[in-house]
């Protein structure tokens, strides 16, 4: 008699693991879901990243060149004021020869 009781017992403990089992996998397939939304929302985030990078770097690749171009036309005025300054110099050193000869 003493038999079918622990056949019973054992067959509680089995659906009772079952029942856990079948939770657990429960619970992980919704882990799942929820982990495949958080890829799929770090995918796009990622993408769009990637995007605003490109983008600043072509920008960047424009200021720079803006950049040297500015540089550059400084360097050219600089010399174009400093050739005139000297003419400016020779003009006033002339002038005030003229003077001194009259």
């Amino acid at each position: 008699m003493e038999e079918p009781h622990v056949a019973n017992r054992q067959i509680s403990e089995l659906k009772f693991k079952l029942v856990k089992a079948e939770q657990e996998v429960t619970a992980l397939e919704q882990n799942v879901i929820r982990l495949d939304g958080q890829v799929t929302r770090y995918k796009t985030a990622s993408e769009a990243a990637e995007k605003i990078e490109d983008s600043l770097k072509v920008e960047k690749r424009k200021l720079q060149r803006e950049l040297r171009s500015a540089l550059d036309r400084i360097g050219e005025l600089e010399a174009a004021n400093k050739h005139l300054s000297k003419r400016l110099e020779k003009m006033k050193a002339s002038r005030t020869a003229l003077l001194a000869q009259q």
